[in-house]
Parts: C-alpha cells; sequence; structure tokens
C-alpha cells in the first residue's frame, strides 16, 4: 500500500511539475516584417515599438505568467517571400500569433496562410481597405488606421483649406498604392473637388521625372501620393529640383512622411499634410510617457507604425487574459469589439470586420516638425463596415 501511495505521489509531483513548466512558456509572436529593401524604416519602426511594450508587459509579469517571446523574420516587403516566412513561423517555431506584415499584398496572402493554418494575425501597418472590407478574413484583425479613416480626415480639412481643388494622384504599383488613391478619390469628390489625372509607379522607382510632364500638364492645386520608405525621399526631392513645389500643395498617406524618412527628404517635405491614426504631438499624458520611452529605448521619434505595433501587444495581452487562452477560436473572439488603451487613446477592434476604430488626426510638416492641425472623430472617419466573409 506505502508503495502504491509513493507511486501516486510522485507521479502527482511529476504531473505538477509538466504544468507549471507549460505555464511558464512564453508565448510566441511571430514578427514577418521588412528588415531589408525599401521598406526597412518602417520595418525598423515596427519592430521598436513591439520590443518596447514588450519589455514592459514582461516586466511586469508578462501575459497569464508567461513571458512574450518575439521571433522576427525579414519579409522584404514582398508577399510572396512573406508567405514563406509566415509558414516557417507557424509550423517550426510554433508561433501562438503572428504580426508586422507592412507591404499590404503581404497581409493578404498571410491572412489566407493564416486560416489554412488555423492561426490568428494582425497588421499594425497596411493601409488597403480591402483587407477589412472585401478580402476581409476572419482569422486577420488590423489594429492601425485603413486608408478610408486617413483620407476621411484629409479630405475634410482639404475641403476647408483647399475647396474644390484639383488633385492629381500617384501612387505606388501595388494594393496599397491603389487602394489609398481610391479612398482619397471618393473623398474628394465627396467634399467636391475634381480629379486631374492619376499615374501608379513601380514600387522602389528611382525615377519618378517620367511622370512630371503629365503633371505638368494637368495643373493641380494639390498632388496626393502614398508613395512610402525611400521612394517618398526620391519623389519628393524630384519634385522639389523641377521646381513642382512651388505652386502645389503635397497631400498623402499617412506613410508617405515619417520620423523615419523627414530628416533624408529635407526643406522638400515643408508644407506636407497628411491623415493619420497618430503622432507625436498629440498632447495626452498617455502620449507624453509613450513618447519618452521611445526616445530612451531607440533615440528616435516613434512614428504611426512603432506607436499602432506598441499598441498592439497591449491588445494581445488584454484578449488572452479576456479569453483566458491563447487558443485560435477563444483569442478570436475575445479580440472581436475588444477596446483597450494606446498612446494615441482608446480603440476599439470593430467586431464585422476586425477594424479598429480610432481618433484619426491631421497633421502638417512646419519647419521639418509634424505639427496636429485637425482631427475627426472614430466614428466619423471609420466608415460602413462591408465585410460580408463572416
Amino acid at each position: 500500500m506505502q508503495s502504491v501511495l509513493k507511486t501516486l505521489s510522485v507521479l502527482l509531483f511529476a504531473g505538477t511539475l509538466s504544468t507549471s513548466a507549460l505555464a511558464a512558456d512564453p508565448i510566441k509572436i511571430g514578427v514577418v516584417t521588412p528588415l531589408s529593401g525599401t521598406y526597412a524604416g518602417i520595418g525598423q519602426q515596427v519592430r521598436w515599438g513591439l520590443e518596447l511594450a514588450t519589455k514592459e508587459v514582461n516586466a511586469a509579469g508578462g501575459v497569464m505568467g508567461r513571458q512574450i517571446e518575439l521571433i522576427f523574420e525579414d519579409e522584404e516587403a514582398n508577399p510572396s517571400v512573406a508567405v514563406q516566412k509566415a509558414e516557417k513561423l507557424f509550423q517550426v517555431s510554433k508561433v501562438d500569433f503572428l504580426t508586422g506584415t507592412v507591404n499590404s499584398g503581404s497581409t493578404l496572402a498571410v491572412g489566407q496562410l493564416a486560416e489554412r493554418s488555423g492561426k490568428l494575425i494582425a497588421t499594425t501597418v497596411s493601409f488597403a481597405d480591402s483587407i477589412t472590407a472585401d478580402k476581409c478574413s476572419p482569422n486577420v484583425f488590423r489594429v492601425n488606421a485603413r486608408a478610408g479613416q486617413q483620407s476621411a480626415a484629409l479630405a475634410a480639412w482639404m475641403s476647408k483649406e483647399k475647396p474644390k481643388a484639383k488633385v492629381f494622384y500617384l501612387g505606388p504599383d501595388y494594393e496599397m498604392g491603389r487602394s489609398t488613391v481610391a479612398a482619397f478619390k471618393s473623398n474628394v469628390d465627396r467634399v467636391g473637388g475634381e480629379s486631374a489625372g492619376e499615374v501608379f509607379a513601380p514600387l522602389d522607382s528611382k525615377d519618378y521625372t517620367q511622370y512630371f510632364g503629365q503633371l505638368r500638364a494637368a495643373r493641380p492645386q494639390v498632388l496626393y501620393t502614398s508613395v512610402a520608405g525611400n521612394d517618398t525621399v526620391r519623389l519628393f526631392t524630384q519634385l522639389q529640383e523641377f521646381g513642382l513645389l512651388a505652386n502645389m500643395t503635397v497631400l498623402g498617406a499617412s506613410g508617405t512622411v515619417t520620423a523615419q524618412n523627414i530628416s533624408a527628404i529635407g526643406k522638400a517635405a515643408e508644407g506636407f499634410v497628411t491623415g493619420v491614426g497618430y503622432s507625436a504631438e498629440v498632447a495626452s499624458p498617455e502620449n507624453k510617457k509613450f513618447v519618452e520611452a521611445f526616445r530612451a529605448a531607440t533615440k528616435s521619434d516613434p512614428d504611426l507604425y512603432g506607436a499602432d505595433s506598441y499598441g498592439l501587444i497591449y491588445a494581445y495581452k488584454a484578449a488572452v487574459e479576456k479569453a483566458q487562452s491563447t487558443e485560435t477560436d477563444k483569442l478570436r473572439e475575445a479580440l472581436r469589439g475588444l477596446k483597450w488603451s494606446t498612446p494615441q487613446g482608446e480603440k476599439t477592434i470593430r467586431a464585422g470586420d476586425h477594424q479598429a476604430e480610432q481618433v484619426m488626426y491631421v497633421v502638417r510638416v512646419k519647419d521639418g516638425k509634424f505639427g496636429v492641425v485637425a482631427e475627426v472623430s472614430g466614428p466619423d472617419a471609420i466608415g460602413a463596415d462591408t465585410c460580408t466573409r463572416f
């Protein structure tokens, strides 16, 4: 009898150790983001934001007693590469969750993989409306503002400052570029502006001057562009060299001029206006604390990519604690309708399409710095839920 009791005691003790070890296992979050190439600066902000929030969460005890471990892979802003790296993270690294995708095509492609793999992903960067609209997925969430939200804020500003303006559009030739142009064009039409033409340039274009003849002939008061990263530096530099900035206001997507490329653009960025979901100039105590921590950690200012990536970790933490699980089905339900605090204020993930609702800001570059000039409420900016897949 004593032998049996001793055996049971050993088994129970072993079971306790096993449970404790399992509880102590880290939560693995895969990050597929561009760490090289044209969008490397964006990927750097994503990394900085995720790492800062992870450090804070882990220092405070983690998520349900478990530490977060970030595992990075370079997607090179290339959808096919992103899928390969995401599959590696799902199948080999066994990540619990995935984020980081920048290129909207990458987010859409990795979202399909996530569905097949029974995993969840969230983008903190991609703008294309389709991600949470006609190409929405039950396994994909977006915590950053989509193109339509940015455009609603920017068009509201333009209708007051540049009423009935002729607008020329120049976007990168892929999902994000065409989506952002379409979103802003529809808002310009709504407020009484006029389209003066459009062109789409290949990603990583070296020469934008080939489009300048068409731009001059259109005689627009406003140029709208959604190029990003190093492409912005080349475009703005060439616009300045050819004297096109003197009599034209440049508006753009929130990723066009950022903390990462504004120094390289220099004086050519002066007067640029955009609609964004975040600005380091937001004057709330929460944002001031975040900016100080971000600067201390990186020696750089956060931009919207850094802020939204930082906020994602806290959304994930809140959802896991709400679900009491990292299991896909339970976590999905916890994320739907989730409200949580971020440096830019409270956000809500709309249950119907998995799109974050938030206050939108209009910012303008003056003397090499961003300044908030207007804001639009979350409900006014988010637009209709058009997801019908789930």
